[in-house]
Parts: structure tokens; C-alpha cells; sequence
């Protein structure tokens, strides 16, 4: 006998069957993409176990009516819309998932918010350039060294900035959590705003789309493509953001209008940017962005969608999806549960 297990997500048809072929043969999967809670409370009582992927409220009364559940799990590590308080009272485990392909975007993020922050490219072009400084080389002691030979003057830091991140879900939050050692102030955007004890959590501020575009000194997208988002990022959005900041993008590809954000960077409203996914993929070599950005002083950083990490790190088979599932099955202990 399989034991009938809900698995909830908001990803496509292609990471679907990516899940699926992973699954273990005892079980027998209902897959649904964004149900209705309508759906989710009939599908439910029938379960043994439910899999969330990422977000999406699960309630007392849809715990309460999945009178046969011995698991909830959630990949990610969210849980703040489970109500974990209603799973305790009816004996049903939660646990969480940290999913490290967000963790390795998140990191990304950083290295591109430091690396045009820090003018990285500009830097290494100067150095290799071997200029006369003015000051003749010597070996340096602890009692000399030269700071700044370069004279730069238009470094950034990241440390005490306003950072406005567009499109909050598992990585959004992944992000947060490792600006705090920087003290930044870190606002938010999504359709739908988080609770206060999750903002509270991770420290956050929700704004307008236009307040955070006005206010933040780093804009870091998100956005995944729909048909409201595709190439939303345009002249308007980036005319909207505050003079001298810098964008950052690994949210999905098609999203960025390119031409608007060179003319930005060509007028200087914006001060660097850096992508890690495109309109085009693999890039064209004719494509205009790349010859842009083989100027250094651009500020532009280009990295081939490799934010979530190499093939063998995103091919891995996801059964670890399952793996407390199985450890129920098993009869073993729990992995990261939280209820």
C-alpha cells in the first residue's frame, strides 16, 4: 500500500517532474500548483503526509481536517504561515528544510552587491594598468605602506546601507539574515505582506515599490517572471531609483529591460549593476550588454547564471525532499523539526 502524500508548490511543470522522479516508490503523490484552500481542505483528510514548497498558509482548520497526517514539511526555512501551535495540539510533526540553492543565491547577492560596491572591475583594471602613481615603489615594513595609491574616491560600503530587496520569498530571507552582521536597514516588497512577528524576525520594513526604489542604496530583484513582471524593469524603474545607488539581479531572466538599465548606468543615475541571469540565455555574443560591459569602468558585472551554484550542485536529485518522510516511515528521528 502507497501512502498518500500532498505535495503544494508554486514551481513549473519542469521542476515538477524534477520533484517526482526523485519521490520514493511508497508513496503516492498528488501534485498541485497554487491550489485553492477550497482544494487543499479536500484533498486533505485523505493525506499522510503534506509537503509545502517554500510558503503558503497552512492553517488550524486545514491541520485539523487532515485527520490521518504524520508529517508536514516544508521545504525552506520559512514556517512562519504554518500554524504551528494547532500542530502541536493534534500530534502532527512540523519540520523545515533550509534549501541550499537559496542560500548559494543569497550568497551571490552579496558578492554582487560588494563587488560593485567596492568597484571591483574598475580596481582590477587599474592595477593591471600599472600607471606612474607619483610615489616610487618600495617593500613595504609595518612601519610603511601606501593606502589608497590609487586615489579612488568613489567606494562605497555596504555596512549602515538601505538595502531594498524586490520579490521576498526563501531567498529574500536568506539575504536578510546575512545583511544583519553589515547593520543594514533592509526593506521589503511583495504581493502579499508578511505578518509582523515574521518581519520582526528577520528584521525587516515593508515599503511601496516606489518608497524602496526612493530610499535604497542597493536594489536587489528578485522578481520572478510573469507576465507582469516581464521586462518590468524599464526607464521608469530604474528613473525611480535613488541617484548613485546600485542594482543587483538574481531573480528570473527577462525580467530587466537591458537598454534601460545601460542608459542608466551610461547617465550615471545609477552607479553599477550587476546580473546574473538575462533576457537571453546563454547570452548571444552580439548581445549589446556584453559589449557594454567589456568596459570596466562601467561598473557592469556579468556572471553566466550561476548564482544557485554549479550543475553538480543544482543537478543533485532532491530526495532529500522526502527524507523525513522516509524517516517516518522508518521509524527514526526527525530532521530540523520545529513542532
Amino acid at each position: 500500500m502507497k501512502h498518500p502524500t500532498l505535495f503544494i508548490t508554486h514551481r513549473s511543470e519542469r521542476q515538477q517532474q524534477s520533484v517526482l522522479a526523485a519521490a520514493p516508490p511508497e508513496l503516492a503523490i498528488v501534485m498541485r500548483r497554487d491550489p485553492s484552500r477550497a482544494e487543499i481542505l479536500h484533498l486533505v483528510p485523505e493525506m499522510e503526509f503534506l509537503i509545502s514548497e517554500r510558503s503558503g498558509e497552512i492553517d488550524a482548520e486545514m491541520i485539523a481536517a487532515g485527520r490521518n497526517l504524520k508529517l508536514i514539511q516544508r521545504l525552506g526555512a520559512q514556517t512562519w504561515d504554518i500554524d504551528r501551535l494547532a500542530a502541536r495540539r493534534a500530534g502532527v510533526p512540523v519540520c523545515r528544510l533550509p534549501l541550499p540553492t537559496c542560500q548559494l543565491v543569497a550568497e551571490h547577492m552579496i558578492l554582487q552587491m560588494l563587488g560593485t560596491a567596492k568597484r571591483v572591475r574598475e580596481l582590477m583594471q587599474i592595477v593591471a594598468a600599472a600607471h606612474d602613481w607619483g610615489v616610487s615603489p618600495r617593500r613595504c615594513t609595518e612601519d610603511y605602506y601606501v593606502a589608497n595609491w590609487s586615489k579612488r574616491e568613489n567606494l562605497v560600503n555596504l555596512r549602515h546601507s538601505t538595502i531594498g530587496i524586490l520579490g521576498f520569498g526563501e531567498i529574500g530571507a536568506e539575504l536578510a539574515q546575512r545583511l544583519h552582521p553589515f547593520d543594514c536597514t533592509v526593506l521589503y516588497n511583495k504581493r502579499t505582506r508578511l505578518p509582523a512577528k515574521a518581519e520582526a524576525e528577520l528584521a525587516l520594513t515593508y515599503a511601496t515599490r516606489d518608497d524602496l526604489l526612493r530610499q535604497s542604496d542597493f536594489v536587489c530583484s528578485l522578481l520572478p517572471l510573469l507576465p507582469e513582471t516581464e521586462q518590468m524593469m524599464n526607464a521608469a524603474f530604474f528613473a525611480a531609483m535613488k541617484p548613485g545607488a546600485l542594482f543587483v539581479h538574481c531573480g528570473a531572466g527577462a525580467v530587466v529591460d537591458e537598454s534601460a538599465l545601460m542608459d542608466a548606468l551610461r547617465t550615471g543615475h545609477i552607479a553599477g549593476a550587476a546580473l546574473d541571469t538575462f533576457t537571453f540565455e546563454p547570452m548571444r555574443p552580439e548581445d549589446p550588454l556584453l559589449e557594454f560591459a567589456r568596459d570596466p569602468m562601467r561598473n557592469l558585472i556579468l556572471t553566466p547564471s550561476i548564482a544557485a551554484g554549479t550543475f553538480k550542485t543544482v543537478g543533485v536529485p532532491r530526495a532529500g525532499d522526502y527524507a523525513n518522510i522516509v524517516a517516518v516511515l522508518e521509524g527514526k528521528p526527525l530532521h530540523e523539526r520545529v513542532a
